[in-house]
């Protein structure tokens, strides 16, 4: 499994980026490894949030699972749409 990706763009004065540059080849890193190093080092003890359902949610929920007898099979959505 492929894990998605982002950039981020991050503007720096010239003197911290020459701080990074050389705390990363301290360490063998290029400059974008080694901040992508510290932004997990500071992140790897937080939660990742969950939140809850609203009520209505909720409720959809339960009365789609009461339901789903009622269910039916849809191959193509646009034929669907058609024969409205």
């Amino acid at each position: 499994m492929r894990t998605q990706t982002t950039q981020i763009r991050v503007t720096l004065p010239v003197q911290l980026q020459g701080y990074l540059q050389t705390k990363a080849s301290k360490f063998g890193l290029g400059l974008s490894a080694y901040v992508k190093n510290l932004i997990i080092n500071d992140v790897k003890n937080v939660e990742y949030p969950i939140f809850e359902a609203s009520e209505i949610t909720e409720k959809s929920y339960k009365k789609a699972i009461e339901e789903r007898d009622q269910a039916i099979e849809i191959n193509n959505v646009d034929e669907f749409l058609n024969n409205l």
